[in-house]
């Protein structure tokens, strides 16, 4: 049966998604703020999908940065990507490039000011990263990373990239980690969806001011421990 409620939900997204994203193209010329209210308005309906059809509830605990921050998150399904709009307003979300490639949605992503960056050129990805994320850090928007980069599985710890590193160096901002236990309801590269309740919690904020190495390892410190209590606690 829950196998049966997750093709209606994803049945549901796509027709949902693709609306949305025909609705972005006429805005395309319209000030940014629509597109904005638009983006929201899919993250809304998204999650409406998954309470009402999956059964899938969330929880928000700790303190939402109060000045413009690096939210450094755990990334274990696509939940968190809906998630963040909604809880910061408008935040600029560091992603792949070939996001931006995907028909009319894509055009919506660039609209909306994140930061597109090319995985496949490496370490010389970064300097066109920090540049942009200058650019966004000087309007006064949070900036969300995911540092391993893709999604992991419950449980598991991938490797803190480069990036987010950089970003705290080159910025100076405060980074907040982000612990979530989504992967346990929304599974990577499965259709099943599980119901229950995801919680994402924010943690202490960490200052600028440490060196490169010492702040990776406090971070992933931070993000793989609060995360693995999450998984323990549901």
């Amino acid at each position: 049966m829950q196998y049966v409620r997750s093709l209606i939900f994803y049945c549901g997204f796509i027709s949902w998604t693709a609306a949305v994203a025909l609705a972005g193209v006429f805005l395309l010329g319209a000030p940014r703020g629509y597109t904005l209210a638009l983006g929201r308005l899919w993250c809304r309906g998204v999650l409406s999908l998954l309470r009402g059809i999956v059964g899938i509830t969330y929880e928000v605990r700790g303190s939402l940065p109060l000045e413009p921050a690096i939210i450094a998150s755990k990334h274990q399904s696509s939940w968190e990507t809906f998630m963040f709009p909604i809880l910061l307003g408008d935040p600029a979300y560091v992603l792949k490039r070939e996001l931006t490639l995907i028909p009319l949605l894509g055009r919506c992503f660039v609209k909306a000011g994140h930061i597109a960056v090319d995985r496949a050129a490496g370490g010389r990805a970064l300097r066109p990263l920090i540049r942009t994320a200058r650019e966004v850090a000087a309007t006064g928007r949070h900036i969300v990373i995911f540092p391993e980069g893709t999604r992991t599985a419950p449980g598991e710890g991938g490797v803190y990239h480069p990036g987010v590193a950089a970003l705290y160096l080159q910025l100076g901002r405060l980074v907040v980690p982000v612990a979530v236990n989504s992967g346990l309801y929304w599974p990577r590269r499965s259709v099943l969806k599980r119901p229950g309740r995801i919680v994402i919690e924010f943690l202490p904020s960490i200052p600028p001011g440490m060196n490169r190495d010492a702040f990776i390892a406090e971070l992933s410190a931070r993000i793989e421990g609060a995360t693995r209590s999450l998984e323990a606690e549901a």
